[in-house]
C-alpha cells in the first residue's frame, strides 16, 4: 500500500525522472477488486508525479461527505460567493491530511507554484489558487483534495506487478466529473474490460 511519504518526499517525487524512467504521471491508477485497504478500495487515483524517487497522486472519486469547498474557504476567511454550496472537498489520500492540493486545468498556472502533470492538467498547493477560484478568476476546471497518496522508490511498480492496480491514460472529463459514486466503474470502462475479468488480469492496460 502507499507508504507515508513526508511532504519533502512528495516534492522529491515530483522531480523529473532520470535514466529513462518510465513515468505514469498523467495516468489513472484504478484499484483492482482485490484491493481491500479501506483507504483505496474502489478508488481512482490521478498520478501527479512518478520518478525514481517515488510517486504521488490524488484520489479523485472520494468526497469527504462532510466538508464542502465553500465551507473550507469560509474557514480560511476567503469570500466564496462564486462557489456552489454543494461542491465537495475530496480525500486525496492518507498522507499529509492537513494539506490541500488543487488539481486543475492549465488555463491557470503560476510559475514556481504549479506542477504541470500533463499538457492539460496541473497541480497547485498554495492559497493563491483558492483565492482565485473563490473570486471566479481561477481555472476552468478544478478539484480540491485534502491529503495525498504516496509511494516510495519502486513501490508503485511492485504493487502493479502484484496485481493491485490497473493503470491507463487519464481522461480529463472523468478527472473533474463530480459523479463520484460511478467514477470507479467508468474508469474501468475506459479500458474496455469487464470488472469480473480484473482479478486475473495483469496490472496494466
Amino acid at each position: 500500500m502507499p507508504k507515508g511519504l513526508s511532504y519533502e518526499d512528495f516534492k522529491a517525487a515530483t522531480r523529473e525522472g532520470e535514466n529513462g524512467h518510465a513515468s505514469l504521471a498523467g495516468q489513472f491508477l484504478i484499484a483492482m477488486p482485490s484491493m481491500f485497504d479501506p483507504n483505496f478500495e474502489q478508488t481512482v487515483i490521478y498520478i501527479c508525479a512518478h520518478s525514481e524517487h517515488g510517486a504521488v497522486g490524488l484520489v479523485v472519486n472520494r468526497p469527504t461527505g462532510t466538508v464542502s469547498l465553500r465551507d473550507l474557504l469560509e474557514q480560511l476567511e476567503i469570500p466564496s460567493l462564486h462557489i456552489p454550496r454543494e461542491k465537495q472537498v475530496l480525500i486525496g489520500g492518507p498522507v499529509e491530511t492537513e494539506r490541500g492540493f488543487v488539481l486543475h486545468s492549465t488555463d491557470y498556472c503560476r510559475e514556481d507554484a504549479t506542477l504541470k502533470t500533463s499538457d492539460t492538467i496541473g497541480l497547485t498547493a498554495t492559497l493563491d489558487i483558492l483565492t482565485a477560484i473563490a473570486s471566479g478568476e481561477g481555472p476552468r476546471r478544478s478539484l480540491l483534495a485534502i491529503g495525498y497518496s504516496g509511494w516510495g522508490p519502486g513501490q508503485l511498480e511492485e504493487e502493479i506487478q502484484a496485481n493491485g492496480w490497473l493503470h491507463a491514460p487519464a481522461d480529463d472529463a472523468l478527472v473533474f466529473d463530480e459523479d463520484y459514486e460511478s467514477k470507479w466503474q467508468r474508469a474501468i470502462g475506459l479500458i474496455g474490460i469487464d470488472v469480473s475479468q480484473l482479478s486475473s488480469d495483469a496490472g496494466h492496460a
